[in-house]
């Protein structure tokens, strides 16, 4: 494990956003989605995650995720990643999303 300082972490802008939209990604590798998130005056932002084995669409909308909003913009397949959707692998390796424990203002930084 490499150390860090605090200066690095606080370089990384992780924020809480609200999913407002999902739609099915087909041209994606593995199966994924594409997420619309409400990342507050940070605006609206785009990001594809492979979360389908414990996620429906309908489910996610509405919940409140942490993504990483200061990454460069990435192409995967036909479609622009604004963010980073962040998890953890469960014991079978599929993603289970990092979420925030109450709602809070969208675009709060972790700190």
């Amino acid at each position: 494990m490499q150390t860090i300082t605090w200066a690095d972490f606080e370089k990384v802008e992780l924020r809480a956003g609200t999913i407002v939209e999902v739609q099915d990604f087909p041209k994606a590798r593995k199966p994924a989605y594409q997420l619309k998130v409400d990342f507050g005056e940070l605006g609206i932002k785009w990001s594809s995650a492979q979360i389908t084995k414990h996620y429906t669409k309908e489910e996610l909308v509405g919940r409140q995720i942490l993504g990483v909003v200061n990454f460069p913009e990435k192409q995967i397949a036909n479609f622009m990643s604004q963010f980073l959707v962040t998890g953890l692998a469960d014991e079978n390796g599929d993603i289970v999303l990092t979420t925030v424990e109450r709602p809070v203002p969208n675009g709060s930084k972790l700190i």
